[in-house]
């Protein structure tokens, strides 16, 4: 039966997701997932982020049963940080496939939810999304990362917008970068990227001396943020149809 009624709208996260991997994948990236609950050597050690790093206390990790800091050979469970380690178990796998990087590189994206144990307010929640990304072939530069990412944000928010790059740190990265996008003469700072740390290629059985990469990584829910202009993160997990005004 027809009906005149509004059968509901898609949320804003999901609108921007949607829009984020039609223009990656028009760039040539597919989509890779992975568990939202994860292992340590996954979320941690593989991107060169072993126990002890004072890179681990940016993280603030929701711990399985109080499973940080386990022996050796075991590994603590904990509810995933960032989505990189979708990226991690993606090479492995070209790996155990033998997959030849030269002729068909590695070029992802890795959507979903992560999870931070931190306080809420207006701009940080305990869940949110991210969207990282990862070419890995041969004789990958900066160059190639400043023009992916140039280019997706000239068609996700306008052909005149312009970013620029500035040194950072990342454990998995190196050199590590900030990105800033410049949005009607003011720059935001938007994301985190880099060159693919030899450490992090190694440790996924990938020779760093024939292979080179980028990663990325931004937040989906700061994208929306500032494409709708909804004033506090949190909404977005309330489950408050009003959500639709934005």
């Amino acid at each position: 039966m027809k009906t005149d009624t509004p059968q509901g709208t898609l949320h804003p996260l999901t609108l921007v997701q949607q829009d984020m991997v039609q223009i990656f994948s028009n760039l040539g990236f597919t989509v890779a997932t992975g568990p939202e609950m994860e292992d340590e050597w996954h979320n941690f050690d593989a991107l060169n982020v072993p126990a002890g790093h004072p890179a681990r206390d940016m993280q603030d990790t929701f711990w399985i049963r109080g499973e940080q800091g386990l022996s050796a050979g075991q590994a603590g469970k904990l509810l995933r940080t960032h989505t990189s380690p979708v990226q991690i178990r993606y090479m492995q796998q070209c790996v155990a496939e033998n997959r030849d990087l030269i002729k068909n590189p590695i070029a992802i994206i890795c959507p979903g939810k992560v999870f931070r144990n931190e306080a809420t307010d207006a701009t940080h929640e305990m869940q949110f999304h991210q969207m990282e990304g990862l070419l890995v072939g041969e004789n990958i530069s900066m160059a190639h990362l400043k023009g992916v990412l140039l280019e997706f944000f000239k068609q996700f928010i306008g052909e005149d917008t312009d970013i620029r790059l500035r040194p950072s740190f990342f454990p998995f990265v190196e050199p590590g970068l900030e990105v800033d996008v410049k949005i009607k003469d003011k720059w935001v700072e938007v994301l985190g990227a880099g060159l693919v740390n030899p450490k992090v290629l190694q440790a996924v059985g990938l020779d760093p001396e024939k292979y080179s990469g980028f990663a990325f990584g931004m937040g989906i829910d700061r994208l929306a943020t500032m494409k709708f202009g909804i004033p506090d993160v949190r909404l977005y997990y309330q489950g408050d149809a009003r959500l639709n005004q934005f």
